[in-house]
């Protein structure tokens, strides 16, 4: 008869899991090989690329103009914040000025676009915490939206409104005011997601003290957004580097010093607050005037003009076929999306295209702290802190 096994015969080496990368806890094509030891997370190796389009590469081979869809298709969770951070760097090449009133719809739109991507997060987050309602608040307010979106674009989760220079077209009749009105009720739809969670004692159990992330491994690991704010670090891009005229804006850096997913949950709740309170200065500070730069040879003259004057016709026919010819050089542009720094660097060698494209993704660069955010946690926790982080892969891979 064989011995029975002894505790000193029990295997005792760590079991390697995957998860991912088709479970929708990993919010897309996202693969994590965790060691465990028991139930205890020991190491965890991600596993990038099984959505990676060869994005930038794409861009390389467009005309400046006809990059701006694929830039909102890279992160599609806040498409306007993306398309005005290439319009911004396209701009600072050529040097082009944009209107006023550009400027402030583009701000709208960005702090729209903001508001959209948190909804999202909040209620995947909640899903994959456990709770069920918070994604059908959320989505309701997330569709809201999408009809202004639709109204004056006719995009829905992809506007393609931004373009170099300005903007496509000026808003459609009746969007200022949806517009007001989504502010007026806003906050008190925030007020009924925080009465969901914010105190919801299983709520608090789940995230509070989860995955923390230390401002100084923050730093080193060049997170940004919520990710570094939640630590303490009040770096906000609107703020130290204000672009499109945020600096006339009063608003507040949304910070928390816990720096685990609970802080992370409340700086995007605050930071819904802030840019609702954004979008109402900017509907009472919206002048009028152009919708778009003057400039031959970079900008799209005005429709109207096409159907009545010769040479803008000309302007219009040059810029569709040649594309734009920009000075030789390069430049770097960084905006604060909803999930951190969003960097866009150009290499221009005089063509109609740039020469080299390179995104620096935030959510690609957040997720180099999931190893360390997760080391030493229970393997039920990892999907919080995965969540926490509010990556989207087809910016993490591009």
């Amino acid at each position: 008869m064989p011995k029975a096994a002894t505790r000193i015969d029990r295997r005792s080496e760590t079991l390697e899991l995957n998860i991912g990368p088709h479970h929708p806890s990993t919010h897309g094509v996202f693969r994590a090989v965790v060691e465990l030891d028991g139930e205890i997370i020991t190491k965890v190796t991600p596993y990038l690329g099984y959505l990676h389009r060869g994005y930038e590469k794409t861009c390389e081979n467009k005309t400046y103009h006809n990059v701006i869809p694929l830039a909102e298709r890279c992160d599609y969770m806040a498409a306007s914040a993306n398309s005005l951070t290439y319009c911004l760097a396209v701009e600072k090449l050529l040097e082009i000025e944009v209107p006023e009133r550009a400027q402030v719809i583009r701000v709208i739109m960005a702090e729209l676009s903001r508001i959209f991507s948190h909804l999202f997060w909040l209620g995947t987050h909640g899903h994959d915490v456990g709770a069920m309602t918070p994604i059908f608040y959320c989505l309701r307010e997330r569709e809201e939206i999408m009809n202004l979106f639709e109204l004056t674009a006719g995009g829905r989760l992809m506007p393609n409104y931004l373009r170099i220079g300005g903007l496509i077209r000026d808003l459609e009749d009746g969007f200022v005011e949806r517009v007001r009105e989504f502010t007026n009720t806003f906050d008190f739809r925030v007020d009924d997601y925080e009465t969901l969670l914010t105190k919801n004692p299983i709520y608090v159990d789940r995230t509070k003290g989860i995955g923390v992330l230390k401002p100084e491994d923050a730093v080193a690991l060049g997170a940004s957004g919520p990710m570094i704010r939640a630590t303490g670090i009040p770096l906000d891009l609107r703020k130290t580097e204000p672009y499109s005229g945020y600096e006339q804006y009063d608003f507040d850096v949304a910070v928390e010093t816990g720096g685990d997913s609970y802080a992370r949950y409340l700086v995007r709740i605050k930071e819904m607050r802030e840019s609702n309170r954004i979008i109402r200065q900017a509907l009472d500070r919206l002048p009028d005037g152009p919708i778009r730069a003057t400039k031959p040879g970079a900008v799209f003259p005005p429709q109207e003009d096409i159907y009545t004057r010769m040479e803008s016709l000309i302007h219009h026919f040059m810029l569709v076929v040649e594309g734009i010819k920009g000075p030789v050089g390069e430049i770097y542009q960084a905006t604060e999306s909803p999930r951190g720094e969003l960097g866009c660097y150009i290499v221009s060698d005089g063509g109609p295209k740039p020469y080299r494209l390179k995104w620096r993704g935030p959510a690609f660069v957040n997720l180099e702290s999931l190893a360390v955010m997760s080391e030493g946690s229970f393997l039920a926790d990892f999907i919080v802190i995965l969540s926490s982080v509010d990556i989207v892969l087809a910016e993490v891979d591009r």
